[in-house]
C-alpha cells in the first residue's frame, strides 16, 4: 500500500473523530487534538514504560511460537503418519478462543509477565503451526524426489525446500494474528499488573476518570499493533522477495 494512501486513510480518520467529538460534546469523546496534546505530555512520564511492558510481552509471545511451531508444523508437513495421529488433537484445540483461557493461565502461571507471554504464545502457535504444516505439505513430490536422486539428504532437504517453504506460512500467520494478540494482550493486562498499556488505558479511563489519557493510550497500543504488522510486512519483503516480484 502507498504511503499516501494511508496518509489519506489516515486523516480521514482524524476529520471523521473531530467531527464525531464536536456533535456529541461529552467527556467520554475528547477531540484528537486534546488526546494528541496529552499523548506528548504522558511520552515524557510513564507512557514508555508501559510500552515497553507491553511491546516485550507481544514480542515474547511471538518469538516463542515461531521458534516451537514451526518445526513443528514442518515435521507434520513431512510424515504423514505424525500428522495422522496429531491432527485430531490439533482440530480439536485450534478453534477454541484462547481469550477464554486467560483466568487459567493465570491461576497455573501466576500474575506474571509468564502468563501473559503464554496466553499470546497460545494464540500465535495453532496459526503458525496449521499453516506451516500446510505449507509443507503441499510441496510437489516431484521436487522432493529430484533433489533427492541428487543426493540431497534430510538436512539438505529442510535447508533448501523445506525452510523456504515455510517463510511466507510464518509471516502470514503472523500478520492474521497481530490484531488478536493485541487484543489479548489488554485482556491479560487487566489481570493484578501495574505495567502495560492495558492496565494503562484501564486505569486512565475507570480509575482516574482521564479520558483524555485513556484515548492517548488507546493511540499507543494501535500503535503497537501496527508497528508489528509493517514489521511483518518489511520482513516478507526482506525474506520473500519473489512474492513482491510483481
Amino acid at each position: 500500500m502507498k504511503k499516501r494512501h494511508l496518509f489519506f486513510a489516515a486523516l480521514a480518520i482524524l476529520l471523521f473523530w473531530e467531527a464525531a467529538a464536536l456533535l456529541a460534546a461529552i467527556p467520554i469523546l475528547p477531540a484528537p487534538h486534546l488526546v494528541a496534546a496529552v499523548l506528548v505530555r504522558e511520552l515524557g512520564g510513564e507512557l514508555p514504560l508501559h510500552f515497553a511492558a507491553s511491546l516485550w510481552r507481544v514480542t515474547a509471545g511471538i518469538g516463542l511460537s515461531v521458534l516451537l511451531a514451526t518445526p513443528a508444523g514442518l515435521a507434520l508437513g513431512q510424515s504423514k503418519k505424525a500428522d495422522a495421529l496429531l491432527s485430531p488433537v490439533i482440530w480439536i484445540l485450534y478453534p477454541i478462543p484462547k481469550v477464554v483461557l486467560v483466568p487459567v493461565i493465570v491461576l497455573f502461571l501466576g500474575i506474571g509477565d509468564l502468563a501473559k507471554i503464554a496466553i499470546i504464545f497460545l494464540i500465535l502457535f495453532f496459526q503458525v503451526l496449521v499453516l506451516v504444516r500446510d505449507q509443507a505439505a503441499a510441496i510437489p513430490s516431484q521436487l522432493i524426489l529430484s533433489l533427492r536422486s541428487l543426493g540431497a539428504g534430510r538436512r539438505a532437504l529442510f535447508r533448501l525446500v523445506y525452510l523456504p517453504a515455510s517463510i511466507p506460512a510464518v509471516l502470514t500467520a503472523l500478520r492474521q494474528s497481530v490484531g488478536t494478540a493485541i487484543a489479548v494482550l489488554y485482556i491479560a493486562e487487566l489481570f493484578a499488573t501495574r505495567h502495560g498499556l492495558g492496565y494503562y488505558i484501564y486505569f486512565q479511563g475507570s480509575t482516574l476518570m482521564d479520558y483524555p489519557a485513556m484515548y492517548a493510550g488507546i493511540v499507543a497500543m494501535s500503535a503497537l499493533g501496527l508497528g508489528l504488522y509493517y514489521g511483518v510486512d518489511w520482513l516478507e519483503r526482506r525474506l520473500c522477495p519473489w512474492k513482491r516480484g510483481g
